[in-house]
């Protein structure tokens, strides 16, 4: 199958939908299928890509690829790379990874004509949150993680106790993390942090962790990527995701588990379904719950074991091979209902013949 990618954000753009965009392209090629795709993200292909990658471009060359292609594919909708569809008839199929919303909650003209679309397209969701906000049928396939990256690393000694890894913004409420280290410390409890990323709140953060009396505690280690990301993942026992908004998925959970963590993370949105029976989560926002469920993490040992034995069987289930074989099987289920169609609107000339005939 010819399958036409459409994703404006992505390599090198860093961010969780461009991991996945990647993921499943590598695997439609070891499946023995042809992949491009469309990025509006300016750069150049980085080495042992196995796929095209076509950045911005024109209107004729799009359509060109419109017709080269058996599938289309976006992940989220994007308007902007709908218009070919209204001069050529292909399956659509559309991952919906994302809110259609705005940040307050309100739909704008754009996110209310994305909800609209949605209903013409094959749909897919990454968690049950995102099934429901999106209001129209969509088979629920969740995100796969870099399985080859990030993965048990015996020789690291895992010393240390809690991680966060992610920008660092207030969306990501790692504010809320170190108000929930302070109350553990006022009850004489104190567990290392490690704080993995950059961001506009770095500074506030820094000033934060002065103010509460944690710099002995905290660790800012800015940006880590791939194996160095995994292997500071690997020293630590327990990755907290407090993320304030609901999260549609989250892949960086994915991370954690596969790199031995238990994990605690914000019950609202997609978030719980990444972390699934590997760890316990929390009100958005809460500190004070949070800092409760590090708490009975770090003294109950029993607990903390009994989440690291569901890793292998959660994450089976987001395997780059399970969760591209999923895909492929939408796509099969689109193409043949997009055959069908067109063999209604444009039948055989056989069958166009034999209504003709007069009796």
């Amino acid at each position: 199958m010819k399958i036409l990618i459409y994703s404006p954000a992505f390599f090198p753009s860093v961010g969780g939908l461009e991991t996945l965009v990647s993921i499943l392209a590598e695997q439609f090629v070891e499946s023995g299928h042809e992949v491009k795709i469309v990025s509006q993200t300016p750069g150049s292909a980085a080495n042992g890509i196995s796929f095209e990658i076509i950045r911005r471009p024109s209107a004729v060359k799009l359509l060109s690829l419109m017709r080269w292609c058996e599938l289309y594919f976006q992940p989220n909708i994007s308007l902007r790379g709908l218009w070919p569809l209204m001069f050529l008839s292909r399956p659509w199929v559309a991952s919906h990874n994302n809110w259609y919303q705005r940040a307050d909650g309100r739909r704008a003209l754009q996110d209310r004509l994305k909800h609209h679309l949605a209903r013409r397209a094959t749909g897919v969701s990454v968690s049950r949150a995102v099934a429901n906000h999106v209001e129209s049928p969509s088979v629920i396939i969740p995100n796969a993680y870099r399985a080859d990256v990030f993965r048990p690393m015996p020789q690291v000694t895992r010393n240390r106790d809690l991680v966060f890894a992610g920008r660092l913004v207030s969306d990501k409420g790692c504010d809320v993390l170190l108000d929930a280290l302070a109350s553990l410390r006022s009850r004489g409890m104190k567990p290392t942090l490690t704080i993995v990323g950059n961001g506009p709140e770095e500074s506030a953060l820094r000033i934060q962790t002065n103010n509460l009396g944690l710099a002995g505690q905290v660790e800012f280690a800015g940006v880590r990527r791939d194996s160095e990301l995994a292997q500071i993942l690997n020293a630590h026992r327990i990755m907290v995701v407090p993320s304030r908004w609901p999260e549609p998925f989250g892949i960086v959970a994915l991370e954690g588990i596969a790199c031995g963590c238990v994990v605690v993370g914000s019950e609202g949105g997609g978030l719980k379904d990444a972390i699934g029976p590997c760890g316990i989560t929390f009100p958005n926002g809460d500190a004070e719950a949070l800092s409760e469920a590090i708490a009975a993490l770090l003294t109950d040992v029993q607990k903390f074991e009994s989440f690291q034995t569901a890793w292998e069987a959660h994450l089976a289930q987001h395997q780059p091979a399970a969760v591209a074989g999923a895909y492929l099987q939408v796509f099969e289920k689109a193409a043949e209902r997009n055959r069908r169609r067109s063999r209604l609107v444009n039948p055989p000339v056989s069958a166009r013949k034999a209504r003709n005939v007069k009796v």
